[in-house]
């Protein structure tokens, strides 16, 4: 196990944990706990989502990460937003870290540790903490995973709630060009005090993943998905796609 080197990067952090109600932006993905050493990658992530009497809103990103170690993936990016009615602009800075804290395959559900840290442009709202850990399991051809979520800000001109979000995945592992699943995802109010189900944000749709390989070393990874709101308070329609390309 590796949580170790995880509780000293938590401590490190601790004087941003003192200090979001938050929603998940178009563009958000599935983490997962797997860790790859070496490994790089130049990461596109875009998505637009309808609201109910509301024009579309759009999320943007554009990263560069590294898999520094065996146990931690590093990357940095630029990520760009257009709200309903507005033009787009640039948004924030934010550095995703995941740690892998369990060995690949060797129990039945492996785990990692997400910790992201994002600094929007409008310096008011301090710093965007997200961070909870991450689960994926295999059953035969078909792979799951769960992630659960805490998200706030700290240092901010204003005090936020910490939300609660969660990350559902289920793909068929039909080839490694192409698979087919499902994903979902939702915000559930404040950790400690849930909001009513009509204030709660839910999520869910088909989804398809690949992997196509350029080189020896080098892929293209990509996963899309269309979701639907299951309520009011969530979007009616998001489109959501990514592409990397590993090298």
């Amino acid at each position: 196990m590796r949580i170790a080197p995880l509780a000293r990067a938590l401590a490190a952090l601790c004087p941003l944990l003192s200090a979001a109600v938050l929603h998940a932006e178009p563009n958000d993905y599935v983490r997962t706990p797997i860790v790859e050493e070496g490994e790089k990658e130049i990461d596109f992530k875009w998505g637009v989502e309808k609201r109910k009497n509301m024009a579309s809103g759009t999320a943007t990103s554009v990263g560069f990460g590294w898999g520094a170690t065996s146990w931690w993936f590093t990357e940095l990016y630029g990520k760009w937003h257009r709200d309903p009615g507005e033009s787009s602009g640039f948004d924030a800075w934010e550095w995703e870290n995941r740690f892998q804290l369990l060995e690949t395959g060797k129990y039945p559900v492996d785990l990692g540790f997400l910790l992201e840290i994002e600094r929007p442009k409008d310096r008011s709202e301090g710093y965007e903490l997200t961070y909870g850990p991450l689960l994926q399991s295999e059953w035969g051809a078909i792979q799951g995973n769960l992630n659960l979520l805490w998200q706030r800000h700290v240092r901010a001109s204003a005090p936020f709630a910490t939300d609660l979000h969660y990350q559902l995945q289920l793909k068929y592992r039909a080839s490694e060009k192409f698979e087919w699943g499902a994903q979902g995802f939702g915000s559930l109010g404040r950790w400690d005090q849930w909001s009513p189900s009509s204030q709660q944000e839910h999520q869910f749709g088909p989804a398809i993943f690949g992997k196509i390989r350029t080189g020896t070393a080098q892929a293209v990874r990509y996963n899309a998905a269309l979701l639907f709101g299951t309520n009011d308070a969530s979007p009616r329609t998001a489109v959501r796609l990514q592409a990397e390309y590993e090298f």
